[in-house]
């Protein structure tokens, strides 16, 4: 994988929907510009948010080309014409083909909710509880044409806790992703990513712990109520760190 260029200071972020994670990246303040915001959907509520924020939004709808991989074309000379040093993809529920992802290799970074390697595919939250899984949460992670299987930037862990169902447990996770995934765009922005051969993704010029700035994991207070265990609140304990 290349390495991430420094001076690359521009963004475009991929959705299909609301896209929640955009959001938090607009509201972010990053030390760097989001070109654009692209949907494969005309209808996804996230353009309008970008654009009441000034922020370029284009449609590539997935369902005007005969295969992927013209769809693919199209998406790549779209986001061409913005020249970003980072795409982003927030919620984009398309699966890209190979020769998109070499396109962008180094520079294509994703958001998966579960602690990647487990539960890699759909229906996380659903195959974590079905697992007893204690802990489930959310990673940051570089693409590669092995899906959910790209190198490692951030991850966040949340409890999986009695009386969990998919919704609670899903709500849990995305307040982790809003904080995790601006932290590794920052970060990539900043030039402090660096992809080992083979290896993890180091975070350079870390204060502190170096775990503590790849690995979140949220207190949440539990107390017993008329026989219940009952959730209090979460609080972050451990945080992105190096902001």
């Amino acid at each position: 994988m290349p390495a991430m260029a420094a001076g690359e200071k521009s963004v475009v972020i991929l959705i299909s929907g609301r896209g929640s994670n955009m959001e938090a990246m607009l509201r972010a303040q990053l030390p760097g510009r989001v070109a654009a915001v692209i949907s494969n959907r005309p209808h996804a509520a996230g353009l309008a948010y970008a654009r009441e924020r000034g922020v370029a939004t284009a449609v590539v709808d997935h369902r005007g080309f005969d295969s992927r991989q013209a769809f693919d074309a199209a998406l790549a000379q779209e986001i061409d014409r913005h020249a970003p040093g980072l795409v982003v993809l927030a919620g984009f529920m398309r699966v890209l083909g190979d020769e998109f992802v070499r396109r962008f290799e180094g520079r294509l970074m994703n958001i998966h909710p579960s602690l990647l390697p487990a539960f890699p595919g759909l229906h996380t939250h659903r195959r974590a509880l079905e697992a007893g899984v204690r802990l489930h949460g959310c990673t940051v992670h570089f693409v590669t044409p092995a899906l959910d299987n790209g190198p490692i930037i951030i991850q966040a862990a949340v409890p999986v806790l009695p009386g969990d169902d998919e919704e609670r447990l899903a709500a849990r996770v995305l307040v982790q992703e809003h904080r995790i995934y601006p932290q590794a765009v920052r970060w990539f922005l900043e030039g402090r990513l660096q992809c080992t051969a083979g290896g993890p993704v180091i975070v350079r010029d870390v204060p502190g712990n170096a775990a503590a700035a790849v690995l979140c994991v949220p207190a949440v207070e539990i107390r017993e109520r008329d026989g219940a265990t009952e959730r209090v609140a979460d609080r972050a304990t451990a945080g992105a760190g190096g902001t």
